[in-house]
């Protein structure tokens, strides 16, 4: 199978060494391509330099080709199988006439909750759209969507064998969104520390949670990429999840992040169908679900309970787990096979 896996204008690099949840999901599926005995073209220029001669890469966009140019032909002549793509492209006109020359299939994964794609972007079998959990089908049930958990990689980000780790960790953009105050709070009601990795997205958010953001026991480390990253995760006994009561999270990277790395998951989620139900079981993780009517102290006290339930979960059982779900090579088999 000859599979051509393309970038998109944005600001980070592809892959990415930090955060950037689309395009590491982009480099999981080339990974997990080339896992399954795969020919992998890299469409694009935003694709690093320096991921060596064994990659094949070719700055082409499909929405800069003109149909019918020589560079549209010699695409069509190259012959791809399968083109995955961030999941604007099944429905951006200019992408999508160059595709139309190709006759290849297409697989997106949803990492936006609220885009709104062209009606007929997707049929479910040539053109697929792939959902993290029961909440993302819902949303986007018109569009035929299939459920698979997500895989996110970072370059240098293999994970060494769990250990039990201690204190806890939080991972993600800094910013109302995400709530890692109710993170941070949950650990002060536990007594424990608590280390926040991830870029400020919102200081003004950061300003109005600052006097339990910045309390002793509050620990930031930044923006992490590579090992660092998979340490962060690896030497916390567990990792905590929270997001804000109206947001929803489409793709969520950071719990197969958590659980390849060996550490369970507490999570807070605030209905059920969340992505934290579809990645987690009661070998990985615990999940706390309240009504959006209680308020952060609640919150907080619930979340002090699922991380005290957590901790006795086994690291390595967790890891072992956390390879298999979220295996690049079972992910990328998952997207290249049309449904029956």
């Amino acid at each position: 199978m000859l599979v051509g896996v393309c970038d998109f204008p944005g600001s980070y690099t592809f892959p990415p060494t930090g955060y950037g949840g689309i395009e590491r999901w982009l480099w999981a599926v080339a990974t997990g391509a080339r896992a399954a005995g795969a020919d992998v073209h890299l469409l694009g220029p935003a694709w690093r330099q320096d991921l060596g001669p064994e990659w094949h890469r070719d700055p082409i966009r499909l929405e800069d080709t003109t149909p019918g140019s020589p560079a549209a032909r010699r695409l069509r002549s190259t012959g791809y199988d399968l083109l995955v793509v961030g999941h604007e492209y099944p429905s951006l006109p200019a992408w999508r006439r160059t595709r139309a020359e190709l006759d290849c299939d297409v697989a997106t994964f949803q990492h936006n909750p609220d885009f709104q794609h062209a009606t007929d972007a997707f049929d479910g079998v040539r053109t697929r759209l792939y959902c993290y959990s029961p909440e993302m089908l819902a949303r986007y049930t018109r569009h035929r969507p299939v459920r698979e958990l997500a895989v996110h990689l970072g370059l240098h980000e293999s994970e060494p064998p769990s250990i039990p780790g201690r204190d806890l960790a939080w991972v993600g953009r800094i910013d109302e969104q995400k709530a890692p105050h109710l993170a941070a709070r949950a650990a002060q009601i536990l007594g424990r520390r608590i280390r926040l990795v991830g870029p400020v997205f919102d200081p003004a958010y950061v300003e109005r949670h600052g006097k339990l953001l910045t309390a002793e026991h509050v620990e930031w480390a930044g923006e992490l990429g590579g090992p660092d990253k998979t340490a962060a995760f690896r030497d916390a006994a567990v990792f905590v999840y929270t997001h804000a009561r109206s947001y929803v999270e489409a793709g969520a990277a950071v719990f197969g992040e958590s659980l390849r790395a060996g550490t369970p998951v507490a999570a807070l989620t605030w209905r059920e169908g969340t992505c934290a139900e579809a990645a987690l079981c009661d070998r990985t993780g615990t999940t706390a679900v309240l009504p959006p009517e209680e308020d952060d102290e609640a919150a907080a006290q619930a979340l002090a309970v699922a991380i005290e339930r957590t901790g006795a979960l086994d690291h390595v059982e967790v890891q072992a787990i956390g390879l298999r779900r979220f295996d690049p090579r079972r992910h990328f088999e998952a997207l290249a096979t049309r449904p029956c």
